[in-house]
């Protein structure tokens, strides 16, 4: 099959993508003797389109599955979809304008499933478009009947050993989406707050100042602390005060979480501000008065100001109280405020009924599992043990929503006593049903969903199929991957790990590969589907330039790194499979028909020496990708196909190649297929389209696999690893370089002749020898029609500048 004259990717590229699909070139072979390498596949959430972003991340898993492949791993590659829970709810209510508020529950569930589908049909088309070598047997949903029945699995196996349990108590609240979330849903926002300061009054009238940025929190104010140390309010403690314009009177504390160097030393407590007053409160057994309701805005404990938004409120009280003459100053300081990290909206902490995850008290057991995981880069690990050693909260899993997984719970009407099904019942909603043994007894339904989360947390037991076929998921759990993001460590790391160790007392997977963030260009940021997907669809780029070029960008940079979006990388990109079609075009006249045999006796010192650099270069990749550096892998293969091949070895061997009757004639040829191989094999993760298209047409024979990507990654072969030749192919590249530079600045065209070119290796005998033997080879690449090597220069030659090694000398033809 002859190449044409140009790539067209456009074409091209469905073509092999329909190839692989209809040749099942990526599938999983359940029975099968080679090893596994099984991953455990993030599944992106339904919040919006694909962004480069995801084109970055996920490119980079799909390098490393193309890597074990080739290495004759039989790859377990599945693909899901996170498309329960809060975000997808969030998705339908921007794109149709609606909530269930308004049309019901049900109905919006019914709307929600059908956004999300649509979602993943567009997701599944980009993922196969890019090339990602899944095996898309194995999809799955969180929403889907598997995923529910094995997350609510996960609720009851946890329930029956106590490690979950549901408590009133105070949870991280978001206002705007109205649910308890997770500390690990927490973000930081960074902004300009007034500071005021507000005059409270002893019991004998004396005034005492705090300083607050939440005023709207005063008819919640519970207590007054101090440090026990500050000698200011030694003699308070124990004393009360009285509540500016609310008028309620508090006890004067002593805690030593009261700082004296913050504001006036003096703090108000109240019911809830921030975790300060939530540990407060329990370790001081305060009273609960709550001002701020779920919807955000103030409770009728805030007398004239309930009703308002906390905003609202807060300068209404302001303004009250500087016309009470309550308002001692006022000063605007920056501020760190926690976020719930899906909406941007500052939390509150709202004391409700909520479901928990038991993992403050496993802690060292968290930091213990940690150790034992393999992180790519290493410095990722820190980040999870950082956040392990800085809990605060067991894992709220509880949401007040309605798109999501059920909790398969009731409530007896008559105890309140909690009733759970069977492990064969599920899945179930129980809006819509009662367990078995129960149809008969009034039942109170659980109206809260899980958060996605906790679903997302038993992957590898979804995608394993566990509950339905329990042969596969022996097979391939423990897994040996969690490719993932730098910002999920918090969470899907973290969370599959409280699952795996409480379920099963083990590590979910041997090896956690951290990617970093497609960025938006000009500063604007880490990309997200929820705002816009950034400046650039990924489809736009692929039709524009090619799916492998867009893996070229996606590929350039290492584990756990950012990464701004580069056009410019990408036609790199572009340019690098144009070059490469090119090279293996000018290489089919030549290896048509062609059949690799041993080495023939009659090797150049150009055919030994780019054999030697390939076998470095085998040698290098194989390493750096076992240690996941995928980008320091590409950049190496790209610098050998550039430099020593392309600029280099095949202008050497060019005179040979069309020679036949050269004697070196065959170990050009010889060459020329092992390195060419070589090269589409080692660029083949990389840039999968091109390389198979070059695989099919030149290097595929009879007997041998079908698809670049189902052959055997390169070996190093001892016999062609002459590492003495690195440093005399070293001197040949600057002879061809300093030829080229001569030329160049004396305006002579790099097809010019040279009627003579002379070496001095300097008294240096291995090389002169080696020299000598590549004498072939400097004539094709600086076209001299003489050469020769010794010691001296012949007169009448000009002499180049060279670094030093050799002298070399030359005489352009007239």
């Amino acid at each position: 099959m002859s190449l044409p004259k140009r790539y067209n990717p456009g074409t091209s590229e469905p073509q092999i993508q329909q190839f692989w699909r209809e040749n099942s070139v990526y599938h999983y072979v359940p029975d099968d003797s080679r090893p596994l390498f099984t991953i455990d596949t993030p599944p992106p959430t339904v919040s919006g389109h694909l962004h480069l972003g995801h084109v970055y991340s996920y490119t980079h898993t799909d390098l490393v599955a193309r890597f074990w492949r080739m290495n004759g791993f039989n790859v377990f590659y599945p693909m899901g979809y996170d498309d329960n829970g809060l975000p997808t709810e969030r998705l339908v209510q921007r794109q149709h304008n609606v909530s269930a508020a308004d049309i019901g529950r049900q109905a919006f569930i019914e709307r929600c499933l059908e956004v999300s589908e649509e979602a993943e049909h567009d997701y599944e088309s980009l993922w196969q478009r890019l090339g990602l070598s899944v095996d898309w047997r194995y999809t799955y949903r969180s929403i889907g009947p598997l995923a529910r029945r094995t997350s609510q699995w996960s609720f009851l196996d946890l329930y029956h050993k106590d490690l979950v349990y549901r408590q009133q108590a105070p949870a991280i609240w978001c206002p705007e989406c109205q649910t308890a979330i997770a500390q690990a849903e927490l973000d930081v926002l960074e902004r300009e707050r007034a500071f005021y300061t507000l005059i409270f009054t002893l019991e004998d009238g004396t005034p005492i100042e705090i300083a607050t940025t939440r005023p709207e929190l005063l008819p919640a104010c519970v207590a007054i602390f101090v440090h026990p140390g500050d000698p200011r309010y030694q003699s308070r403690i124990g004393q009360q005060a009285t509540v500016p314009l609310f008028g309620q009177r508090v006890p004067i504390l002593a805690d030593r979480g009261a700082d004296p160097e913050k504001g006036t030393g003096v703090v108000m407590c109240c019911t809830f501000g921030d975790t300060d007053d939530v540990q407060w409160w329990r370790t001081h057994n305060l009273p609960l008065s709550e001002a701020i309701g779920r919807d955000g805005k103030l409770t009728p404990v805030a007398g004239e100001f309930a009703g308002q938004s906390t905003a609202t409120a807060r300068q209404q009280i302001i303004d009250a109280l500087g016309e009470s003459e309550l308002l001692a100053s006022q000063t605007d300081i920056q501020q760190y405020v926690r976020i719930h990290e899906r909406c941007d909206t500052p939390v509150e902490y709202i004391v409700t009924p909520q479901w928990f995850v038991r993992v403050l008290e496993f802690k060292e057991t968290w930091l213990r599992i940690g150790d034992q995981i393999d992180w790519y880069p290493p410095q990722m690990k820190n980040r999870y043990l950082e956040w392990v050693e800085n809990l605060n909260w067991d894992w709220c899993i509880s949401r007040q929503r309605y798109f999501g997984v059920p909790f398969p719970v009731w409530y007896r009407a008559d105890t309140g006593d909690i009733v759970v099904p069977d492990v064969d019942e599920l899945p179930l909603d129980p809006l819509e049903s009662k367990p078995r043994g129960y149809e008969d007894v009034a039942l109170t339904p659980e109206t809260d969903v899980m958060d996605t989360w906790a679903t997302s947390s038993v992957t590898p037991q979804i995608v394993g199929q566990m509950l339905n076929n329990p042969a596969l998921y022996e097979r391939v759990f423990p897994m040996n991957l969690r490719p993932q993001a730098h910002e999920i460590i918090r969470t899907w790391a973290f969370y599959t790990i409280v699952k795996s160790y409480h379920h099963f007392g083990q590590i979910p997977w041997q090896t956690i590969a951290i990617s970093g963030w497609g960025l938006a260009p000009e500063g604007q940021g880490k990309l997200s589907k929820s705002r816009g997907g950034g400046p650039v669809a990924p489809l736009t780029m692929i039709e524009s330039y090619s799916a492998d070029a867009v893996r070229y960008w996606a590929s350039s940079t290492g584990p756990g790194k950012d990464s701004v979006i580069s056009e410019e990388k990408i036609q790199t990109g572009a340019k690098l499979a144009t070059k490469l079609w090119n090279v293996a075009r000018f290489s089919q006249r030549f290896l048509d028909g062609y059949q690799a045999e041993q080495p023939p006796p009659a090797l150049s010192t150009a055919d030994r020496w780019i054999l030697a650099r390939l076998m470095q270069l085998i040698e290098r990749a194989t390493t750096l990708f076992h240690q996941y550096d995928y980008a320091a892998v590409r950049s190496e293969i790209e610098g050998f196909f550039w430099r020593d091949l392309s600029d280099n070895y095949l202008e050497m061997a060019k005179q040979r190649l069309y020679d036949t009757a050269s004697s070196y004639h065959p170990g050009a040829k010889f060459t020329l297929h092992r390195v060419l191989e070589s090269v589409i094999a080692l660029f083949a993760p990389f840039l999968p389209y091109v390389t198979d298209r070059i695989y099919q047409a030149i290097l595929r024979r009879e007997n041998r696999p079908i698809s670049v990507h189902l052959t055997a990654w390169p070996q190093v072969n001892p016999d062609l690893n002459d590492q003495s030749m690195l440093a005399v192919g070293e001197a040949l590249i600057e002879i061809a370089t300093a030829v080229r530079r001569f030329k160049s600045e004396n305006q002579i065209a790099l097809t010019t002749p040279l009627a003579h070119l002379h070496i001095d290796p300097q008294d240096d005998a291995l090389l002169a020898a080696a020299l000598a033997g590549a004498q072939n080879d400097l004539a094709s690449v600086t076209r001299a029609e003489k050469t020769t090597v010794g010691n001296g220069a012949p007169n009448g030659l000009t002499a180049l500048p060279t670094p030093g090694k050799f002298t070399v000398a030359l005489r352009v033809a007239s």
